[in-house]
């Protein structure tokens, strides 16, 4: 989705970002009355949400750290004094930059949403002809803003409308289950029944019915209720996307929205406020290798793959070298092999390396749904609901594509849930979910605690600001242990 220009909103909240000043008070809302003569136009509404999908964009430069570098298949091989290292050796406390970040890119986006919801909700659609898509819009954003809210923290204040000062001070944080049941399943039930199937011209890459069903099916799998995940994932089989032929086609950015696309989290190229960071972060600091990708600035060093997963790819897994690359250098067009300085990392993902004119200025986007994962999860909640034949099928898509042998149809329902964990680590490592898997199947604490991991890490800090900001830890209490 291209953003054709910056938002300004004129209303903040406790959950927005605190740039302004240290004092709460001073987030409250300078001028209502501009807010109101903002939203009165159905391009209004729409540009509220590219306001919207702004801070959930720029969150998602940072979900890698989350979602793969707390997880065994990423790591920072030469550690720094840096976030990026906390997260990895679980060193990470609450007063860290990134998660105060975290919470207010979130609640920002949050309450953008809920801005829109509130405005909208009296206007007539024929002064809004969009009005019923806008809604979805919004509410799909919210609920995938809580849903990874809840992933990263646990329990969260529960926000749906536009707060009063005082509200804000008094809103405490909400049992999970009511963030799914009160919040999350509705939008996303109601983003099912308002968002289209498809878009055109500029409006190409916002959300779908398609990517309100993956989401939601992604949802009932966290939660561990397979019987609707199983069926609300089967439904998007029906809505016409395919595996790509090709597995690196699916990283072509010149192609974004291919047969497998479903949701990205997309970025414009050249535009160091809309493009994306992973390029450059996950490369290697070595300029012949940036020479030879074609990219610009410099190499963060991070979200190296581990000698863990690169030595869990077959030989002739034709995913192995776009996703683990080379160790110790790459080779060029003519097979000649260039060795990359010791005293950087000596692995890297392939995913995201396209060429760039800027350093954290790439258009490589993340997939936040693709249809792959969609057959992983269908897979697994089959195998959980005692369908483990039924469910193979859908695993050996996956492995034909890949290029390896697939799996009889006499696994037992152990032997695929071992087959489920192993292939999606292989296809989706780098994308943002081996964390989360590790958590929702109970296996954080085992497989990361040689790692540095306390059994109480399965959640992050609550960011020792917000903390402050309350002070009453009958209403925002920190999480166990930090």
């Amino acid at each position: 989705m291209i953003m054709k220009k910056n938002i300004i909103y004129f209303v903040c909240t406790f959950f927005m970002l605190s740039s302004c000043s240290q004092d709460y008070i001073d987030l409250m809302p300078t001028s209502t009355v501009t807010v109101d003569y903002y939203y009165q136009t159905d391009k209004d509404f729409s540009d509220a949400l590219i306001g919207v999908f702004a801070s959930i964009r720029s969150q998602y430069n940072y979900f890698y750290c989350f979602g793969d570098l707390r997880a065994d298949d990423s790591w920072i091989e030469f550690p720094k004094a840096n976030y990026k290292t906390y997260f990895d050796l679980f060193t990470l406390n609450s007063a860290d930059g990134l998660m105060n970040t975290t919470w207010q890119n979130y609640y920002q986006a949050i309450f953008r949403a809920n801005t829109l919801l509130e405005k909208i909700e009296s206007l007539d659609a024929a002064t809004i002809p969009n009005k019923n898509r806008y809604i979805g819009e919004a509410r799909f954003n919210r609920a995938l803003c809580y849903f990874d809210l809840l992933r990263i923290f646990g329990p969260v204040p529960a926000v749906t409308k536009v707060l009063t000062v005082n509200e804000a001070y008094q809103t405490p944080r909400e049992p999970v289950e009511n963030l799914y049941n009160n919040i999350i399943i509705p939008d996303l039930q109601a983003a099912e029944s308002s968002l289209p199937a498809s878009y055109s011209g500029n409006d190409v890459g916002k959300p779908t019915i398609g990517a309100a069903k993956a989401l939601l099916g992604r949802v009932y799998l966290t939660m561990g209720d397979f019987q609707k995940a199983e069926s609300k994932l089967m439904e998007v089989t029906s809505l016409g996307y395919q595996l790509e032929g090709n597995f690196n086609d699916v990283f072509d950015y010149d192609n974004k929205r291919n047969s497998e696309y479903i949701y990205n989290i997309e970025y414009v190229e050249g535009n160091t406020t809309n493009g994306s960071m992973f390029t450059n972060e996950f490369a290697p600091a070595s300029a012949t290798f940036f020479t030879f990708f074609g990219l610009n600035g410099g190499g963060g060093e991070s979200n190296n793959p581990t000698p863990g997963i690169m030595n869990l790819f077959e030989e002739h897994d034709i995913r192995k070298e776009l996703t683990v690359g080379i160790h110790g250098g790459f080779y060029d067009n003519d097979g000649v092999f260039f060795p990359i300085l010791a005293t950087t990392n000596q692995t890297y993902t392939k995913k995201y390396l396209i060429p760039t004119p800027a350093g954290n200025a790439s258009k490589a986007d993340w997939k936040h749904i693709r249809y792959a994962d969609v057959l992983l999860m269908l897979a697994e909640a089959m195998n959980e609901n005692g369908k483990t034949e039924q469910a193979i099928p859908y695993l050996n898509m996956i492995r034909r594509r890949a290029g390896v042998s697939e799996y009889p149809t006499t696994l037992s329902k152990t032997e695929m849930f071992d087959a489920i964990e192993l292939e999606r680590r292989l296809e989706l490592s780098f994308e943002g979910h081996r964390w989360f898997d590790l958590k929702r199947w109970g296996k954080a604490y085992e497989v990361m605690k040689g790692n540095g991991m306390a059994e109480f890490m399965t959640v992050f800090p609550i960011p020792l600001r917000q903390i402050q900001l309350i002070n009453d830890p009958a209403i925002l209490p920190q999480n166990p242990g930090y």
